[in-house]
């Protein structure tokens, strides 16, 4: 991970740890290439954690959204998922 996107973590964890209280109701938002793999791939990153998971393809059907509603146990859990997620190619979170 470079110092960039450390930084941008460490403040995001400030900034959950400050705003909420834990464990709590997480609303994880990607946009991913639309690709079955790629979208299973996220989708198994949540399974057994009783996500409520959503998927809309964009009109020309290239990028699939994908929200994802779920208890985390706390700002540190967030973040590594974010982290994990970060590997799959062409994925942006929002």
């Amino acid at each position: 991970m470079d110092n960039k996107s450390e930084e941008f973590y460490k403040r995001l964890k400030q900034e959950l740890s400050d705003s909420t209280i834990w464990p709590s109701e997480y609303l994880f938002k990607f946009i991913v290439p639309t690709n079955p793999e790629k979208i299973l791939k996220v989708e198994n990153t949540f399974n057994g954690m009783g996500a409520v998971i959503k998927t809309t393809k964009s009109k020309n059907e290239k990028y699939t959204s994908i929200s994802i509603n779920v208890k985390m146990v706390s700002a540190q859990s967030v973040i590594d998922k974010y982290i994990e997620l970060s590997e799959i190619e062409g994925i942006i979170s929002l």
